[in-house]
């Protein structure tokens, strides 16, 4: 690849890149052609550069194309004329930095090759990253299932460790249940329980007789296993 530079050139930039991206991407031979006919100014000016290019490089014009045909804005030059009234309007004009780079098509393929090859591989790490979140995200919700599942398991042994209060004396298999329900599992549970507890339950829930008689009754069965 080789370039080419000129500065301070007495044209419009805004006039010179029009030209400058009719020929950006063609082969050097033929811009060259077609610039020969163009009848604008900035033309001849761009065709000098690309011949010059093209030297640098010792190239040929048409093995080359032009890669890149910049036009920067260089500085203003300001004069006055003079008006009616003793007034003045001011006259602008510009010049313009014309750079043209021009390569091998063969090289230039390459490096396109090797960028479009780049952004393949940026491609699939994303999509891995991607996989390995979702992955990730899997895995913490099973074991926020798994976590779930074993406390309820804990909690059915626990109840399941529970002695069987239907033996005591007014209870049944639904009152068991509730009692369950308020957390009273053993027998102990059953004599430990206050007044306050026993004023709940028989608030919450219809117990045939006397409370009182079914906690002395599990003072029997606290007292056979001590013994």
């Amino acid at each position: 690849m080789s370039r080419a530079l000129l500065k301070f050139v007495r044209v419009s930039p805004t006039k010179a890149r029009l030209i400058a991206r009719e020929v950006q991407g063609m082969n050097a031979e033929s811009a060259l052609a077609s610039l020969e006919f163009m009848p604008n100014k900035a033309a001849g000016i761009i065709s000098k550069v690309i011949t010059s290019a093209v030297a640098n490089g010792d190239y040929e014009p048409e093995e080359v194309i032009i890669t890149s045909c910049r036009v920067d804005k260089a500085a203003v030059m300001k004069r006055w004329r003079p008006r009616a009234r003793g007034t003045a309007s001011r006259i602008i004009k510009p010049t313009a930095h014309i750079l043209v780079e021009v390569g091998i098509a063969s090289e230039e393929k390459s490096g396109t090759q090797k960028k479009s090859s780049a952004k393949k591989t940026e491609k699939k790490e994303a999509v891995k990253t991607k996989t390995s979140k979702s992955k990730s995200a899997d895995s913490s919700a099973k074991q926020a299932v798994e976590n779930t599942s074993k406390k309820t398991e804990s909690k059915e042994k626990t109840a399941k460790k529970g002695d069987d209060l239907t033996k005591i004396a007014g209870i049944g298999k639904v009152y068991q249940e509730k009692l369950n329900n308020e957390g009273i599992y053993t027998y102990e549970d059953v004599v430990n329980m206050t007044q306050e507890q026993i004023d709940v339950m028989e608030e919450k829930y219809t117990f045939k007789g006397d409370f009182k008689d079914a906690i002395a009754d599990a003072k029997k069965f606290v007292n056979g296993k001590d013994a």
